[in-house]
């Protein structure tokens, strides 16, 4: 598919000339089927060392061999939010934020170099769109929770499932109590499988989405396993109020390891990734990372899948390198969403695992809000 960024910005630039924010804390019923893990808590450092190099072991499933079994985990939890809109008022389509392993909500909006990276920046106040960005349960200043058997993969999916709902009925306060005629989703990474999960559990939850750092392919995970040099965050000096069992890279090498293309961004960014920007994930999520986009998806509205040419733990480093029949790994993604209206999988050229924080983060905004737009899903 083609995009015509100049025509489709023009006919919306005029909506928009600045944005209005909020923080606010949202409170959700929550409930979702987690594994039960036979895996002690991490302490030191070679316990969270010796966990991964388990968790990656060639020709072992480390998640298949420690379940041993299922409960539900229900219960009220605390998610924190940002909403924001065009300073003219709200649109009529939100677009709902979220993030990866290894950041919090403010991957979406960073400040650096006068917002010039920022995400809500070029959708609501280029675009005209209102965003609602969150922090994952158990990250950030979100809730947090015990880090094996409770922060997994699919009770944050469930938390998606009831903010989107949220949106959808009016029912957010800060929001105006506004009922979204249109709720389109982005994700990044795990934020990714999120949304993919959320609406192979849920066909008609959403009405497009973009996965953005995104494949079906499991193969390169375990190179941003270790490659991301992973310790307790408690032992980093701005993420010391995480209990054992939460787990943040290390240092800078890590963090630009699994975010970072070579030469395609100012090592001012690097810095912040590993430092004010940085947050950590969790035993469980790890452990349940996989579980969540094994099923085929079956929803029928626009799909947009955007990963970078040498993103790391999609592609091992090269996108292009794919099956017979494929452009690249992420088109082949698209396989698993058979009924996606106008499916299509764009490759960042050069660019890295963490594509907002790249110098080419305007291609990134521009390839997303224009296949928006021009699948029917404008801000209006």
């Amino acid at each position: 598919m083609k995009f015509s960024t100049a025509v489709a910005v023009a006919a919306i630039a005029s909506l928009a000339e600045a944005r209005q924010c909020a923080n606010f804390t949202v409170p959700v019923q929550l409930s979702a089927r987690n594994g039960v893990f036979n895996q002690t808590t991490p302490v030191t450092n070679i316990d969270v060392t010796n966990f991964f190099l388990n968790l990656t072991q060639q020709g072992g499933n480390y998640s298949a061999a420690t379940l041993t079994g299922y409960r539900t985990v229900s219960g009220t939890y605390n998610i924190e939010a940002t909403y924001c809109r065009p300073d003219n008022g709200s649109a009529n389509t939100v677009q709902v934020l979220t993030h990866g392993i290894g950041f919090d909500r403010t991957y979406w909006d960073v400040s650096y170099n006068n917002f010039n990276y920022s995400y809500v920046a070029e959708a609501v106040d280029t675009y005209g769109y209102s965003t609602f960005s969150w922090d994952r349960l158990g990250v950030g200043m979100s809730q947090h929770g015990e880090p094996v058997n409770e922060i997994q993969a699919l009770l944050e999916v469930d938390a998606l499932r009831a903010l989107t709902q949220m949106l959808r009925n009016g029912s957010i306060e800060c929001t105006g109590g506004r009922r979204f005629n249109k709720i389109v989703h982005v994700g990044h990474s795990f934020g990714s499988d999120h949304t993919y999960a959320l609406t192979a559990m849920y066909p008609n939850i959403s009405d497009g989405i973009a996965l953005t750092g995104f494949s079906q392919t499991g193969t390169f995970v375990p190179y941003f396993a270790l490659g991301g040099n992973f310790v307790q965050a408690n032992t980093m000096p701005a993420l010391s109020g995480y209990v054992d069992g939460y787990f943040a890279s290390g240092d800078p090498t890590g963090a630009q390891t699994n975010f970072f293309a070579p030469g395609m961004f100012d090592p001012n960014l690097l810095t912040l990734a590993s430092t004010s920007l940085g947050q950590p994930v969790t035993v469980g999520e790890l452990l349940t990372i996989g579980a969540e986009t094994a099923s085929v998806n079956h929803i029928a509205k626009p799909v947009l899948i955007i990963t970078g040419g040498r993103d790391v733990p999609f592609c091992g480093g090269n996108c292009l390198v794919a099956p017979p029949g494929f452009s690249s790994i992420p088109q082949q993604a698209l396989t698993t969403l058979p009924n996606a209206v106008n499916g299509t999988a764009v490759i960042v050229p050069n660019a890295g695992h963490g594509l907002n924080l790249e110098y080419s983060h305007p291609f990134t905004y521009g390839t997303i809000n224009n296949y928006f737009v021009q699948n029917g899903l404008g801000p209006h």
